[in-house]
């Protein structure tokens, strides 16, 4: 397994947004879907405002890879579901995007988003 460097964890934690492609069933990417992003130690972890039944996150669970592109680092990931360490994981959304009005990022801290966590792990 591949591990995210230094330079690579500091270009996501500036970025703001991720791009995100899951894998279709036949390997082809779906095309990618914005979303925030947070880096939390050596891990990078995305949520679905909408939980488990956000579009996207229903995509991911085809294969569990796909592809990111993120602060000019291109990966290809495996998509690991986490339940932890969540409350860490809401500190880093809350301070990471405390410019934007406190609902936006209440919605990657509810309960739905948090049990729809996700790793990202390069696998490239």
């Amino acid at each position: 397994m591949s591990t995210w460097t230094e330079d690579e964890l500091s270009r996501i934690a500036a970025a703001d947004e991720l791009q995100l492609a899951s894998r279709r069933r036949d390997g082809t990417l779906r095309p990618p879907v914005t979303i925030w992003v947070v880096r939390v130690g050596g891990d990078v972890y995305v949520r679905p405002v909408n939980g488990r039944a956000s579009a996207w996150f229903r995509g991911v669970q085809v294969r569990h890879d796909g592809h990111v592109g993120v602060g000019g680092v291109e990966k290809d990931v495996s998509f690991v579901e986490t339940d932890g360490p969540a409350d860490e994981i809401d500190a880093a959304y809350r301070e990471k995007y405390r410019r934007y009005p406190a609902s936006y990022v209440d919605h990657v801290t509810t309960p739905d988003a948090r049990a729809a966590t996700l790793r990202l792990d390069p696998t490239t």
